[in-house]
């Protein structure tokens, strides 16, 4: 165990020495601010305090761990080696940053309770975040901090040995709509004939005719696929399910159509299943109670963990909602333009409420990567490449990837041509360890 002194302990303080000290390297903590009980303790031990007590193990602190709700926080960023961090303190320190001040900084995901400019969906954009002003949004800084952390102690206290983690992933695998054509009723199947033959597609037309007639196979329907690559590694798959009603944003299935339910149960037998919430439940618990029930009764358990479209957070109330709905996973959190590490970490880690200065249950999975953002690499060569890289920034601390394709990234279209080879990449990643 890692005791830390410090002259206030504060529901901050533990979160962020928590994920760093016990999710990331997997090494118990303990608090004190008694100065007797930390001279007293034999094992390995720091101070975290603005004054140094002796010649012990320590990091100046910042105030924002001490602090309640939000302050004009003044953020300086500054190369470290081969990362970048903020909170300068000094060179007398076992680090010259103070890691955990800045890491709670992106974990509570201070900047987006901050006044900022949204998009066209009300979403907090990678281009307001500090990490993307700054350069280093595709790192894992936090996960980074805490290795060179790791490895100062190691150097004051060499016989303490770390447990080992190593590098996992855990693909998401987000379906809006089942199908392209089929179970789309006649009102909606003949609307969307017309206006693919009014923008002269007539190919669609003839697709979307076959299709219906049972002569083509749906070009979203790529299940039996994706259900034969999760039956060839021993980790599981989560799919995200959209059961909500249909609207301007969500053009999905009726979920009381028997064959979506069995499709539905037949993935839930192979792979992990969660709730895809659509656009109007992530401001109105009401309608993502519905759909919470909705899904429940088809997969006949208590659910686990959601995802919200679009990827839309409004934070605290999204994740409020979750609570008390007691869903306790999220996979929301991350950019869809853009490829990085919105909450600076590639370690699952709990939602702190700024307001409440509280951490909750709610466990977040932040991804890294989605389907999409990859469109912005004109060559396969490049998407490659791309991919690679972001796979090895998680690999060198040995953290868990988590990438977000669709259902449709698999189809036969031009637009999605060489997907499936960058999902057997990302599959194939573990082999390496």
């Amino acid at each position: 165990m890692l005791l830390v002194y410090t002259h206030k302990i504060t529901p901050r303080l533990k979160y962020v020495f928590k994920h760093i000290c016990t999710r990331i390297l997997g090494v118990e903590v303990g608090f004190t601010s008694q100065i007797q009980t930390f001279i007293t303790h034999d094992g390995m031990k720091m101070s975290y305090t603005k004054q140094q007590l002796s010649t012990e193990f320590f990091i100046k602190s910042h105030d924002i761990l001490f602090e309640q709700g939000l302050n004009d926080v003044e953020i300086h960023v500054n190369p470290w080696n081969d990362t970048k961090c903020f909170f300068f303190n000094g060179d007398k320190c076992a680090l010259p940053f103070d890691i955990f001040a800045a890491s709670f900084y992106l974990l509570s995901r201070y900047e987006e309770y901050l006044p900022h400019v949204k998009d066209e969906f009300g979403r907090f954009t990678a281009t307001n975040s500090i990490a993307y002003k700054e350069g280093f949004l595709n790192q894992p800084v936090v996960d980074m901090w805490a290795y060179k952390f790791k490895k100062a102690l190691q150097k004051q206290f060499p016989n303490f040995l770390f447990p080992v983690k190593t590098y996992s992933i855990k693909p998401i695998l987000d379906v809006p709509s089942a199908y392209s054509y089929k179970l789309k009723g006649f009102i909606r199947t003949l609307g969307g004939a017309l206006n693919d033959f009014l923008n002269l597609k007539f190919k669609k037309v003839y697709t979307r005719i076959l299709v219906v007639l049972g002569f083509v196979h749906d070009p979203f329907d790529t299940f039996k696929y994706l259900i034969n690559r999760q039956k060839s590694v021993n980790y599981k798959f989560l799919f995200f399910f959209l059961v909500g009603d249909y609207s301007t944003f969500d053009k999905g299935i009726n979920p009381n159509k028997k064959k979506l339910v069995s499709l539905i149960k037949q993935v839930a037998d192979y792979a992990m299943v969660g709730l895809k919430a659509s656009y109007f439940a992530i401001e109105d618990i009401q309608v993502l109670k519905k759909e919470k029930l909705r899904i429940e009764h088809i997969l006949n358990t208590t659910l686990k963990a959601s995802r919200q479209s679009f990827s839309k957070l409004n934070l605290p109330e999204s994740y409020r909602n979750l609570l008390e709905l007691d869903i306790l996973e999220d996979y929301t959190m991350g950019y869809t333009n853009h490829v990085g590490f919105r909450a600076g970490t590639c370690t699952p880690f709990f939602f702190y409420d700024l307001d409440y200065e509280v951490q909750t249950p709610l466990k977040i999975t932040s991804y890294h990567i989605m389907d999409h953002a990859l469109l912005k690499n004109k060559s396969l060569l490049d998407k490659k490449k791309f991919l690679n890289e972001i796979i090895k920034q998680v690999k060198q601390v040995n953290g868990e990837f988590v990438p977000v394709f669709h259902n449709y990234t698999f189809s036969n279209d031009i637009k999605w041509d060489g997907f499936k080879e960058l999902f057997n990449i990302i599959l194939d990643s573990t082999d390496e360890n």
